[in-house]
């Protein structure tokens, strides 16, 4: 596989205490981008997420603003209320488009962009969640060549969005939430 550049998460309902869990096993050195997208109300402070988040990390973390650049060893989080685009410079964009799933952020939406930017130096990854968001983008994602990491259902605080990106896009990784974190040290490390 090439290397990895981005890391994309989504999440849902469980999806904060999860992030927790991921982030925390995060290497220091990772090089990638790691952009996040979960479900969070529209007028939910992203900065205080981030920093929350941050508090679970030993990468920095950080909300994500239109025209910032993507950097990478960084945690970059979707902000409530908006689409978070990559763009093919790479920076961010952020959208009032219509929701998409019922949901603005949309992780279907930040993983179409995350198949167009980084096709196979991506992996994409889908937490818990109880809506079907991300299955869509998944499956795009692996069409371009990024890799799926899919947290096992029976271990999601709600199913039905890591059953719904299975069913819909397959995964070459499907598990536990807390063997994911050293998966994706591998895949960026060696």
């Amino acid at each position: 596989m090439s290397a990895v550049q981005a890391i994309v998460i989504g999440g849902s309902a469980g999806g904060f205490s999860a992030l927790q869990r991921l982030l925390e096993g995060l290497d220091a050195r990772l090089p990638a981008a790691v952009i996040v997208c979960c479900h969070i109300a529209a007028d939910s402070d992203a900065a205080l997420f981030a920093q929350l988040l941050g508090t679970h990390c030993t990468l920095p973390v950080t909300a994500a603003r239109e025209r910032a650049p993507i950097l990478g060893g960084t945690v970059h989080v979707a902000p409530g209320g908006y689409h978070l685009l990559l763009e093919r410079d790479r920076h961010f964009a952020l959208s009032v488009d219509p929701p998409v799933s019922f949901a603005r952020p949309s992780i279907d939406v930040l993983f179409d962009c995350a198949a167009e930017v980084y096709g196979a130096h991506a992996v994409g990854v889908v937490l818990t969640g109880a809506n079907a968001d991300g299955a869509e983008g998944l499956r795009r994602m692996r069409q371009r060549g990024a890799t799926a990491v899919v947290q096992d259902p029976a271990t999601a605080e709600a199913a039905q969005m890591p059953q719904a990106a299975l069913d819909r896009a397959g995964a070459e990784h499907c598990l536990a939430l807390d063997a994911i974190p050293a998966l994706l040290n591998r895949l960026c490390l060696g």
